[in-house]
């Protein structure tokens, strides 16, 4: 598998990749939104910088570059503010009180088999669109990764499930 754990169990990975697209929306996917941002602040700043600069020369308003550009500088910071902070959420791991959350834990507590949940994360990719990673500790034969990414395929707003099986210590699978 190419890397130690360090612990007295096996386990096995399992991932899967579907991805439902629907219609773009700019302003949910954070990095469309990043790049949006980044265009419309170049264009903002470049009609800034011209009526600046048309500004002191014509009408001898030096004043105008300083000001424009602490204009500009204001106009890209309160546009980076709500990408800062949503994007903080992600790296932060502060969706895991999105409703989501609960439903893969109800999915993984009604299983066929039982199993305790090691690890989860969740992370927003989209407009109502999230990534999973589940860790789960079973000595049961059937909880397979493939099974388990079956039972969450219910919730369609998972569209990137990573699931890891450990086994305990001394188990036979």
């Amino acid at each position: 598998h190419g890397h130690g754990h360090g612990h007295g169990h096996g386990h096995e990975h399992g991932e899967t990749h579907e991805h439902a697209h629907a219609a773009p929306h700019g302003h949910d996917d954070l990095n469309l939104r990043a790049a949006y941002l980044h265009v419309l602040a170049d264009a903002a700043t470049s009609v800034l910088a011209i009526v600046a600069l048309l500004g002191g020369r014509f009408w001898g308003a030096d004043w105008l570059d300083p000001a424009m550009g602490i204009a500009g500088a204001a106009l890209v910071a309160v546009w980076a503010r709500g990408l800062l902070r949503d994007t903080g959420r992600v790296l932060l791991d502060a969706e895991m009180d999105a409703p989501v959350v609960d439903e893969v834990r109800e999915v993984i507590a009604a299983a066929p088999w039982p199993a305790a949940i090691a690890d989860l994360h969740v992370w927003r990719v989209g407009r109502a669109q999230y990534a999973c990673i589940v860790s789960l500790v079973t000595d049961h034969p059937e909880a397979r990764p493939d099974e388990v990414r079956r039972l969450l395929s219910v919730h369609e707003e998972l569209v990137h499930v990573t699931v890891e099986i450990n086994r305990p210590a001394g188990a036979t699978v």
